[in-house]
């Protein structure tokens, strides 16, 4: 198959080029940096350099494709300490360019990766820009078939942590304790997506991703022990304390909001609500799988 795909050389992109790759497929990487070219062509992609927010780079990019990987990166619209950016219009934005490459280039199989969360239009944070996207994606003709990849709460997103780790010698959140949730490493997002590739595409479709179940305070037991602090521990703060936090550190006031929305969601359960009535298999990495790759990142 020729294969598009965007994410460039990210914790699902990467791996999921060199499986792809691996399965014979002709893949296509978009990147908006060129100098990424050689590591993509070393990995046996062909690069395609531009930006998502470029529908005419896009549309000439996804021609001639059998299916094209759709994902959406925080860090590729800008940074959370800019305050003048409003995510919502950029997800949105995104998306719509999206929907006019596809259409105007014909490619039919779409995999997108959204998120847990996807399922509602309230009470999940920032998590909402992912349910818009999904719904405008949505406006697609029938003919257009599309895999919706809904991912938990990703293991490496707990890199964030390290300097509040080093700093404080604790993880700190609003919320905390013993109840599980599910998390996922991109390792099995990637086997996931490369899987779904080869089966048929029909209709519409949502599959969920995860790796784990655990709760925060094995995490922080997890962690800790592998980089040599048993007394690591997952502390919970009022959610207006943290809010105050981040704000004074700069970060955009509705990705703060959107935190703490996402938290009172995790504490209470309902951002699982529509994960666990579809609840998948989950993949093969577990937390102490990551948190040997979280000692080696965190001792460099």
């Amino acid at each position: 198959m020729n294969i598009v795909l965007t994410g460039s050389l990210g914790n699902i992109g990467k791996p999921l080029t060199k499986l792809l790759v691996a399965k014979g497929h002709q893949v296509t990487l978009i990147s908006s940096k060129t100098e990424r070219k050689a590591e993509i062509q070393k990995l046996g992609a062909w690069p395609a350099i531009g930006t998502i927010q470029d529908v005419k780079f896009l549309t000439e990019t996804f021609q001639g494709a059998d299916a094209v990987y759709l994902m959406e990166a925080w860090e590729g619209i800008g940074s959370i300490f800019d305050k003048d950016i409003d995510f919502l219009k950029q997800f949105k934005k995104i998306a719509a360019n999206y929907v006019h490459a596809i259409q105007s280039s014909g490619v039919k199989n779409i995999i997108h990766l959204s998120s847990v969360g996807a399922h509602s239009e309230q009470g999940t944070g920032s998590l909402l820009v992912h349910h818009n996207v999904e719904n405008i994606l949505r406006t697609l003709p029938e003919g257009f078939s599309i895999k919706f990849i809904r991912p938990v709460g990703f293991f490496s997103n707990t890199y964030r942590w390290m300097p509040m780790i080093k700093s404080q010698g604790a993880i700190i959140q609003s919320y905390g304790g013993s109840i599980k949730e599910p998390w996922v490493s991109p390792q099995d997002i990637a086997t996931t997506i490369a899987d779904e590739m080869e089966r048929p595409f029909a209709g519409r479709t949502i599959q969920y991703v995860a790796s784990d179940e655990v709760s925060p305070d094995e995490i922080a037991d997890a962690l800790g022990k592998a980089i040599g602090n048993t007394d690591l521990q997952w502390r919970t703060i009022p959610a207006e304390e943290l809010r105050n936090q981040m704000l004074s550190a700069g970060v955009n006031e509705w990705i703060v909001q959107g935190m703490i929305a996402m938290q009172k969601a995790q504490a209470d359960g309902s951002l699982y609500q529509d994960f666990y009535l579809n609840k998948p298999k989950l993949g093969v990495i577990k937390l102490n799988d990551f948190a040997k790759e979280f000692a080696e990142v965190y001792n460099q």
